[in-house]
């Protein structure tokens, strides 16, 4: 069986991560605090703000932006929406 946590983002519980994303306490949070779900369309969303806004990833300041922004999405706190995005039409 499946480990769960309740999704910080959805607030119900849902299935977790099988390890944490990166090393550290954030990475340990993220493990214990967060969905497959949230954590899959966070990785989504994170790749579109990279793309659309340019992002240089060697750069500190575009890191702390992300590291921000992904505090905000998996808390389903207001985020940045990537500029000129159009979801795609799933019919």
């Amino acid at each position: 069986m499946s480990r769960t946590v309740l999704c910080r983002k959805y607030n119900k519980e849902l299935p977790a991560l099988t390890s944490a994303p990166f090393p550290g306490p954030a990475g340990e949070d993220i493990l214990n605090n967060v969905s497959q779900q949230a954590w899959a369309e966070w990785t989504e969303h994170q790749t579109r703000l990279i793309n659309e806004k340019h992002l240089n990833m060697m750069d500190l300041d575009a890191r702390k932006y992300l590291t921000e922004q992904r505090s905000k999405f998996l808390s389903g706190e207001d985020f940045d929406k990537a500029d000129g995005y159009v979801p795609e039409n799933k019919q």
